[in-house]
């Protein structure tokens, strides 16, 4: 009757199947069989209550049934996968002397005392002003973008993304480098959007590649969406890439431009050394392509680098709290690719919110920023490059808002 009030028992009826049927908001009023809790319809639940669920051996992330473990272990995704032929372990490690060092070695800068910090600081403005190195704004946009830029539907945080690929873009093609013939490598792609942006922007250029590196597997991949072009992923920790033995550039030879927004520092120099010494070494393509890259770099194990997080933590304010804002987790979810230290633990210290302020610490982190990326300039023109080193894109955008630039230097 359709007045009938919806019976809700606590308990199944004695001699009835024990299995509650959330749609109906009771229990099953089937009969089990003799000694069973559960009718033929749900005895699967009887056997599933019985059974133990253990964490993964390979990953502890997920669990699985104890009785099937060693089926599991096989399929498992976390299971180690046959190595593949552009696999060299440690190939752009550099050398043994050149190494992170060791976690007994390194020291914390709540470890210094206050002269020792002072003249720390004293050595970096030095050293800064013997460089003497300004930033120049180079803050550009690209045509591919503009319809999803005037899109009302993107949030903030897809807005931010769009600018920064934006920019890339246009910086790309200021630098004449948006041309056929070419292989993209996307360094630290993710899903790959940046790729993605620069296929669009590329839809009218015949015979262009892309290969996505990342050493994870990535969910919601927008690479898969671009049937017309060749898009491979390299399953692979930039450490162990060996770009010469990729099948298609041992097939094809082409011209690399190497791409990347989403790197780390120790990343970002693992990804130079693979396009700059291991590719020319190995003597495949002697008109080497270009190097563009977005640089995110607080990840090295020296103090000066870990001071490199003062540009971005260093505006808190005196008793704020050390949760990340909006603008600075924008676009960093990949960037933990090699990250070694807990650098915001160092930033949030009363004892350093004592000595400096916010201002003065974030420009010191600025400092320690600039003098890192002037060493891989030297790096890079040591190698035969011109570079640059330049803002693209405003700081209310992204706080990791440079952009370095390298391209094979003209022979006079």
């Amino acid at each position: 009757m359709a007045g009938a009030p919806v019976e809700l028992a606590s308990f199944p009826q004695p001699g009835r199947c024990a299995y509650f049927v959330e749609r109906k908001k009771r229990f099953c009023k089937m009969v089990p069989a003799q000694g069973r809790r559960f009718c033929g319809e749900h005895s699967a639940e009887e056997e599933e209550h019985k059974r133990k669920r253990i964490p993964c051996p390979l990953d502890p992330k997920h669990t699985v049934y104890e009785d099937q473990l060693q089926k599991h272990l096989k399929k498992c995704n976390s299971r180690e996968k046959p190595k593949p032929v552009y696999f060299i372990k440690d190939i752009n490690a550099g050398l043994k002397n050149e190494t992170e060092l060791s976690e007994e070695q390194q020291v914390r800068i709540s470890a210094l005392s206050k002269q020792e910090l002072e003249n720390l600081i004293r050595k970096l403005k030095k050293a800064n002003n013997a460089i003497n190195y300004v930033l120049k704004d180079q803050i550009l946009s690209h045509h591919a973008l503009q319809e999803a830029l005037n899109d009302p539907q993107n949030g903030d945080a897809a807005f931010k993304h769009l600018k920064q690929q934006a920019s890339i873009l246009g910086n790309m093609k200021r630098l004449h480098l948006l041309g056929p013939g070419n292989c993209f490598v996307e360094f630290g792609a993710g899903r790959g959007k940046l790729s993605h942006w620069l296929d669009i922007a590329l839809q009218d250029v015949q015979d262009v590649h892309f290969l996505l590196v990342e050493r994870e597997s990535t969910r919601f991949k927008v690479d898969g969406k671009h049937r017309k072009r060749y898009f491979e992923r390299l399953q692979v920790d930039i450490q162990h890439l060996c770009l010469s033995k990729v099948p298609l550039l041992v097939e094809q030879k082409l011209p690399l431009i190497g791409i990347g927004k989403h790197l780390c520092g120790a990343a970002t120099d693992l990804a130079l050394r693979c396009l700059v010494d291991t590719y020319r070494k190995s003597g495949l393509e002697e008109k080497e392509g270009p190097v563009i890259k977005r640089l995110k770099t607080d990840c090295s194990g020296k103090i000066h680098s870990k001071m490199t997080s003062w540009a971005t933590c260093g505006m808190r304010e005196r008793g704020t709290e050390t949760s990340r804002s909006g603008i600075q987790n924008e676009g960093q979810r990949n960037e933990g690719e090699h990250d070694q230290d807990d650098i915001n633990a160092d930033c949030s210290l009363d004892s350093l919110q004592r000595l400096l302020t916010a201002e003065e610490r974030k420009q010191i982190g600025h400092l320690c920023k600039l003098l890192i990326d002037h060493g891989r300039i030297e790096y890079l023109e040591q190698r035969g490059y011109e570079t640059a080193l330049q803002r693209y894109t405003d700081s209310s955008v992204s706080l990791e808002n440079v952009l370095l630039t390298a391209v094979p230097a003209q022979s006079s």
